[in-house]
């Protein structure tokens, strides 16, 4: 089905529960993230929760990247705040910058995760380049226009999603 290629491997609540020594273990060794609403809600600088998350992937030995649409204004600090590589204006879905970025990290894709929260943009992209795409709840109900536009139609998938899987979030 078409439907399919926007589904996410897992759908979780956050990009904070995902347990990264599991993950590690199972030969996971880089991390893409998006931000807006990934980490942060839409537009916030990196806050102690990010900050602690990114330093335990470093102890952990995993590599991280940053993979937004979004300027150099924006994400260019918020990486200096966490410590990791990153690319702005990424043209997400287009598979390009997935693959910068595990070039970066030296990793492929079965040694890498994409987290987001938009299933038309970052996992379709992810699932895309070959990556294991974990779907998170937006932090944030404030979005901009054109992306709450975009959520009535990511509920449509995400309702097929749950039918054809017989799952909710964590499955």
């Amino acid at each position: 089905m078409i439907i399919e290629r926007f589904y996410p491997k897992e759908w979780i609540d956050s990009t904070y529960e995902i347990d990264w020594e599991s993950w590690y273990d199972k030969g996971i060794r880089g991390a893409i993230f998006d931000v807006d609403n990934t980490l942060v809600p839409h537009g916030a600088p990196a806050d102690k929760r990010a900050k602690e998350l990114f330093a335990r992937l470093h102890r952990l030995g995993m590599a991280t990247c940053l993979l937004s649409n979004n300027k150099r204004e924006r994400v260019e600090p918020f990486a200096k705040e966490v410590d990791s590589l990153y690319i702005e204006k990424a043209g997400k879905p287009k598979t390009r910058n997935y693959r910068k970025a595990m070039e970066q990290m030296h990793t492929v894709p079965d040694t890498t995760l994409f987290v987001g929260d938009q299933l038309f943009t970052d996992v379709y992209g992810a699932n895309r380049a070959g990556i294991y795409a974990i779907l998170v709840k937006p932090i944030h109900p404030k979005e901009e226009i054109q992306i709450v536009l975009k959520r009535y139609l990511e509920a449509v998938v995400l309702h097929f999603y749950v039918t054809v899987r017989g799952a909710g979030k964590n499955g």
